[in-house]
């Protein structure tokens, strides 16, 4: 990537609500320039999504839950197109909310899913339908649970901290 496709993703990360002109001036080109610049990150998928990151508290969710699952076996292809079907559509009519559900491996598991809920008992409603997905197989599942509505916050959610270590890996990698 060209040193102002960076920038500009890093711009964009700490703030992708303003405009081209402005994100031009951070960034240090022509507003035309920018937007050309803009457009071909979308195009080739640098650039998946414009949103924001909420206050999920303020947004009736008490907790943020990491799920661990480990399988029996592995998918197979008929299993893996279930599975995705279910993280890309959701579970209907739920109190709870999955935000991300991928595989992996760590810690023994194979997988793991975020999910926001109200309450305990919205958590564990989660964890006893994915324990009623027959087709996954699961042996063990596990959860770390931290609640969104404590007062202390090491780092909440955000892009910026990303942006900025873009930039210095970059400026780092330029002085190799």
């Amino acid at each position: 990537m060209k040193e102002i496709e960076w920038k500009l993703l890093s711009e964009l990360m700490k703030n992708s609500r303003r405009s081209d002109k402005e994100l031009a001036r951070a960034v240090g080109c022509s507003q035309p320039t920018l937007t050309r610049t803009r457009r071909k990150l979308e195009t080739e998928g640098y650039i998946k999504e414009y949103t924001v990151i909420p206050d999920f508290h303020k947004l009736g969710y008490e907790l943020l839950s990491l799920i661990f699952v480990k399988l029996r076996k592995g998918l197979d292809r008929g299993g893996v197109d279930r599975a995705r079907k279910i993280a890309q559509e959701g579970l209907p009519k739920t109190p709870f909310a999955i935000i991300m559900m991928e595989r992996g491996r760590g810690l023994g598991y194979d997988g793991v899913v975020f999910s926001l809920h109200e309450d305990y008992t919205s958590h564990m409603k989660l964890m006893s339908r994915l324990r009623q997905l027959t087709f996954l197989d699961i042996s063990i599942i596990d959860s770390f649970i931290v609640s969104l509505g404590d007062e202390v916050h090491y780092r909440p959610l955000t892009m910026a901290p990303l942006a900025k270590h873009l930039l210095a890996q970059r400026a780092e990698q330029k002085r190799e």
